[in-house]
């Protein structure tokens, strides 16, 4: 090989160089005077932070960690104030909605729910179509998307293939109809699987931020059963919206009947037999903490005692997955200690490594000024609010959703400060629209999953993103002006 021959992987080498690159350079040429004597460090420790997320030159939860480390080093938080984001309850929140969900993908109770909600539908194209949206975004509102992507992606392949009149004709060669039936199938999977995870709070990782930032710098808690009167809602009017327009206007189908689905459907509920015990106690722990989410503030008043939150129905949920008796003999649990290697752990650090920046980026007074700048030159909320949901929605298409609001929401919250808005107004629908990336594979992972399929082209993900995307702007906006202001 040639000396002169650049590394195979360079532009991830670039991206890893230049993050520390940055850094040197924002923290010797900002001015001590500049805000505040510490806005320079934090900022280009920022700086750094935001090139290692954007191109993930390392795993983002190892950047994650850069505050705790480098923040105590240069004077601007002590030890203790920089470790404490990394232990917020909404940490405790998210890792207690990973472990029922654990327990919810060891048992299979997921697989079953969404079959049974899939035989209901129907066996026409649009009825298939309909049963696996209606499926993946229940399932996403309470387990990650990308395993609920996955867990439906051989479903539908399964379904796909008996659809194919002649096995061995590629997927491009296929009429037409059952080619659009393919493509629009595997779409509604991936986009479902996003849709889905606005419901709730613990739905998808960027809601967990905006809860554990609005408590943070506003000392203000989200309400489960609050945001699923918003989410839920929204949820729904966005499928109902990409259901129409995958079936009725771009990938049109005119599949009256998919010859063999009902029995494949069937198959598999065979394939998983009687509702086991395992799965019945799962299923009792999973109704209970959804009912405890849903109505602990009436629990409350009732009992006058501040005594359920979101974070300890969560952790009660996952802690009875860990001593629930399947078998008191055997000592044998709905989930071992060892399972929990399946566990997302990197995402927790990911949450306290942004709540530990957004501390440094409020304490040096960085929050404040760029909200004050930006709230002095907007020509009126309403067009502001459209623009920042445009702004997330679309960016979101280019980076981690997770690193964008982590980025994007502080700043969000000190233009609400500066205005005088219920921060809640301004930055949920900018959380919600984070989640809506529908045009690229790379996007987000279940669009990544549904394409690795071989049965769709980046042009017909781009011709569906790009509606998608500009409806949930505008459904995400007016939500945002009529519902959101009833409910907060």
């Amino acid at each position: 090989m040639s000396s002169t021959q650049l590394p195979a992987d360079w532009p991830k080498l670039i991206a890893f160089l230049a993050g520390p690159i940055v850094f040197f350079v924002l923290i010797t040429s900002i001015s001590s005077s500049f805000i505040s004597p510490s806005a320079g460090k934090v900022l280009a420790l920022a700086g750094w932070i935001m090139v290692w997320w954007m191109t993930e030159a390392v795993p983002i939860a190892i950047t994650a960690l850069l505050p705790l480390v480098l923040f105590p080093l240069m004077g601007v938080m002590k030890m203790s104030e920089a470790a404490a984001p990394y232990a917020n309850p909404i940490v405790f929140l998210f890792m207690g909605g990973f472990m029922i969900a654990l327990g919810l993908e060891k048992h299979r109770l997921h697989e079953r729910i969404a079959l049974n909600l899939i035989k209901i539908t129907g066996t026409s194209g649009n009825g298939i179509i309909l049963g696996f949206m209606i499926s993946t975004a229940f399932i996403s509102m309470w387990i990650s998307n990308t395993a609920t992507a996955m867990m439906m992606l051989p479903i539908a392949l399964s379904v796909i293939n008996l659809l194919k009149s002649d096995a061995s004709v590629p997927n491009e060669a296929l009429p037409k109809g059952e080619r659009n039936f393919a493509i629009g199938l595997l779409l509604t999977i991936g986009y479902a699987s996003s849709i889905g995870g606005i419901g709730t709070i613990i739905g998808t990782p960027p809601n967990v931020v905006f809860a554990g930032l609005l408590d943070q710098f506003y000392h203000q808690k989200l309400d489960f059963g609050k945001w699923m009167l918003v989410g839920v809602p929204l949820m729904t009017l966005l499928l109902m919206g990409m259901y129409f327009i995958i079936t009725s206007i771009l990938f049109k189908n005119g599949i009256a009947n998919v010859k063999g689905s009902d029995e494949l459907i069937k198959s598999k509920l065979k394939e998983l037999g009687a509702l086991r015990k395992e799965e019945k106690l799962v299923m009792v722990i999973f109704a209970t903490t959804c009912l405890l989410w849903i109505f602990q503030q009436p629990i409350n008043i009732l009992l006058k005692k501040e005594m359920l939150n979101d974070t300890n129905v969560a952790m009660l949920g996952g802690v009875l997955m860990f001593i629930l008796p399947v078998d008191w003999k055997q000592m044998n649990f709905l989930l071992k200690w060892s399972d929990t290697e399946k566990m997302a752990w990197g995402i927790l650090i990911l949450f306290g490594g942004g709540l530990c920046l957004a501390q440094g980026l409020s304490n040096a007074g960085i929050i404040q000024a760029v909200g004050a700048k930006i709230a002095d030159n907007s020509p009126s909320t309403n067009w502001l609010l459209f623009g920042l949901i445009a702004a997330a929605v679309f960016i979101t298409e280019l980076m981690s959703n997770v690193a964008l609001v982590q980025i994007f929401l502080p700043v969000v919250f000190g233009i609400a400060t500066n205005l005088g808005v219920n921060p809640i107004l301004l930055g949920m629908p900018v959380t919600i629209g984070a989640s809506m990336a529908f045009m690229f594979p790379v996007a987000t992972p279940p669009n990544a999953i549904v394409f690795s399929s071989g049965h769709m082209r980046m042009q017909h993900m781009m011709k569906a993103g790009v509606w998608l995307n500009m409806i949930s702007v505008l459904m995400i906006y007016l939500a945002s002006v009529y519902l959101l202001p009833l409910v907060y």
